[in-house]
């Protein structure tokens, strides 16, 4: 008898067909074929409903129990072996892609990182996410959860929280909630500004996210004074926008 893998890596592996199917049916743009990357298909039970579509589909799994079974369950699945955090992704398709997952949650905001950078071939991502992860990458401006990867993500994609999901369809079930949501890259091909700092910028701030903006921002800008409404304000107040535009004002001033 095959023996599905154990719990591995921080992932759990998900055991409801509906909520997989409903995972599954959450990829928009369904042009054929469409590009797609499963990060940790573990068990498959994802995969199997990918499968049915005409997609292109690649998965990478880290883990060998999981490969063994998927190997046996799976024969058509194309698996690589391997971490996909350290790959090249502008090299895994020709064209551009989406991300796809039952994401391990010890590497979800790894992920989503990797999707910031390479935002020019990730076209869209649907997920799955410790619940309070995804409502942190979809949070707006002034919501106690709105931070880094809120601003971030957001100036190159629509972002959307689809539906949340219970510990019990899980095996093993973990000790908190999950969600899914959805990216879709904007026509935003670049920012009004200098994209390096402005990344810079969102991470110092938010490093203190307690702190007026007059205070953090002097390790970007030193002694130099800026006279503006942002300096009496808490990061999470400002929008995607407001960041474009404070990064624009302090480019000549940083240290």
């Amino acid at each position: 008898m095959r023996v599905k893998p154990k719990k591995n890596l921080g992932q759990h592996f998900l055991k409801d067909e509906n909520i997989c199917k409903q995972i599954s049916d959450s990829i928009k743009m369904k042009m054929s074929p469409v590009n797609l990357l499963e990060i940790g298909p573990g068990t498959g039970a994802l995969s199997q409903h990918l499968m049915k579509e005409d997609y292109n589909l690649i998965a990478y799994e880290v883990d060998q129990e999981a490969i063994n079974f998927l190997n046996v369950e799976l024969p058509d699945l194309e698996i690589i072996e391997g971490d996909v955090l350290n790959e090249n992704w502008s090299t895994l398709f020709d064209d551009s892609f989406t991300v796809i997952g039952n994401f391990p949650y010890n590497i979800s905001s790894q992920i989503l990182f990797k999707v910031y950078e390479n935002r020019i071939k990730v076209e869209q991502l649907v997920g799955m996410f410790q619940k309070e992860v995804a409502e942190r990458v979809t949070a707006s401006p002034g919501n106690k959860k709105y931070g880094i990867l809120s601003v971030l993500i957001q100036a190159f994609y629509d972002t959307e929280y689809l539906f949340t999901i219970g510990e019990e369809v899980f095996d093993p079930p973990p000790k908190v909630k999950s969600g899914v949501i959805r990216l879709i890259r904007n026509r935003i091909d670049s920012l009004p500004c200098d994209e390096v700092l402005f990344k810079r910028t969102v991470k110092v701030l938010f490093n203190q996210r307690r702190k007026m903006i007059r205070n953090t921002i002097k390790s970007l800008i030193g002694n130099h004074k800026i006279e503006h409404d942002f300096m009496i304000k808490r990061p999470e107040e400002l929008s995607k926008d407001d960041f474009i535009q404070l990064t624009n004002m302090i480019e000549s001033y940083v240290i």
